[in-house]
């Protein structure tokens, strides 16, 4: 069998276990993207989730010797969900990114990669592999870009013409040498929607985030959230899908492809009262199986404070109040009392007054009086 046919057996293998694109792509160091990142480095503008050794990210062969190819495949998840429950002033709900519907993508896609090297070893065994999703050492991007999966668009998101920017994104490096795909020419022009829609200007132009800005990474941080990001955060929980859903490439695209990808509404879409007191175990179990529950619960508690701060939910008092006296974590209990001063009235300035003279940890007691100034601006 050569390698041409090797390939054409693999792009129709691909098909039948669910991989809605594939593409091939040389292995070689991708020396446009180490400047990019050399230069997102030194303005700050990285998020620290990233792989920190930017030859890693680089350079495949630091990965795996004699690495000849890389194997890009793309899965296309939904954009829209069938009978979203509605969030109504009796009801208030937060909402988990479009990339955090349904079962984890990392898990889903490692599964299909799995596929891919089975069937490549099962036929050339003396070849190497290895493959990554997400947390790995390269660039999904960059691969995908490299290999015609799609464009780099300006949101920082690989475009397919087929499904739009809704895809997931993983690799294969491998030491058989395939012929590459061509790249797909960048077809954004002078569009700059995503640009002008990004909540908090994180698309510094396009193609370049400041990820310390953009709302997707600041709903994963585990600290006191900045106060000039509370009121952008609207209703989001975890991730935010403002610069794909103004994207002209992902108009009327909504795939469901994939069982696994299907949200449940509840999950997706959650009541953000219940959040605020749910368990470590409960939230496992419900949340668990879902991308958005990777930091833990504490982030997505804190957001849904805020989010119930942005709908000015008066019936969340009760939990707020117990939430600043009682929760052992600062950020909840600070947070939490913000929130007070924002939903509340006069009548919480006692209770806030009471906190204050109870509270010992200097960053807590910094978001009472956030509180309390908030109250009296209400005079």
């Amino acid at each position: 069998m050569t390698l041409a046919q090797l390939k054409d057996e693999l792009i129709a293998y691909s098909k039948t276990i669910g991989v809605d694109k594939i593409g091939f792509a040389s292995a070689d160091p991708f020396l446009q993207l180490k400047d990019r990142l050399l230069t997102q480095q030194q303005l700050g503008f990285q998020s620290g989730f990233e792989e920190p050794d930017i030859e890693k990210r680089v350079n495949p062969a630091k990965v795996l010797t004699e690495a000849r190819t890389i194997i890009s495949i793309a899965l296309a998840y939904p954009s829209k969900m069938s009978n979203p429950p509605k969030n109504t002033k009796e009801d208030r709900r937060g909402i988990f990114c479009r990339a955090s519907w349904g079962r984890d993508y990392h898990d889903v896609l490692r599964d299909r990669l799995k596929k891919i090297e089975q069937f490549l070893l099962e036929r050339i065994p003396e070849a190497k592999t290895v493959s990554m999703v997400d947390t790995g050492e390269l660039s999904d991007r960059a691969v995908a870009e490299r290999a015609g999966i799609g464009w780099s668009g300006k949101n920082c998101a690989i475009i397919t013409p087929e499904f739009g920017s809704y895809v997931y994104l993983g690799e294969i490096i491998t030491t058989i040498p395939f012929d590459p795909d061509t790249p797909i020419t960048e077809q954004c022009g002078t569009c700059t929607k995503c640009i002008d829609a990004c909540p908090t200007d994180a698309l510094v132009q396009g193609g370049q985030l400041d990820s310390n800005k953009c709302i997707a990474f600041l709903t994963q941080t585990k600290d006191f959230l900045p106060d000039q990001y509370r009121k952008k955060l609207g209703n989001r929980i975890y991730g935010c899908d403002t610069c794909q859903q103004v994207c002209p490439e992902n108009k009327g695209k909504d795939f469901h492809h994939h069982p696994e990808m299907e949200p449940d509404p509840e999950i997706a879409k959650p009541k953000l009262i219940p959040l605020l007191t749910i368990s470590n175990r409960d939230f496992k179990e419900k949340f668990g199986h879902v991308s958005g529950s990777w930091r833990g619960k504490k982030p997505i508690q804190r957001n849904a404070i805020i989010a119930l701060a942005h709908f000015k939910d008066q019936k969340a008092l009760p939990v707020l109040a117990d939430l600043a006296k009682k929760d052992p974590r600062p950020v909840i209990r600070g947070t939490a009392a913000w929130a007070i001063g924002v939903i509340g009235s006069l009548e919480e300035k006692k209770l806030l007054n009471q906190l204050k003279n109870i509270e010992k940890d200097d960053k807590v007691l910094g978001e009472i009086e956030k509180g309390l100034n908030i109250l009296e601006n209400k005079e």
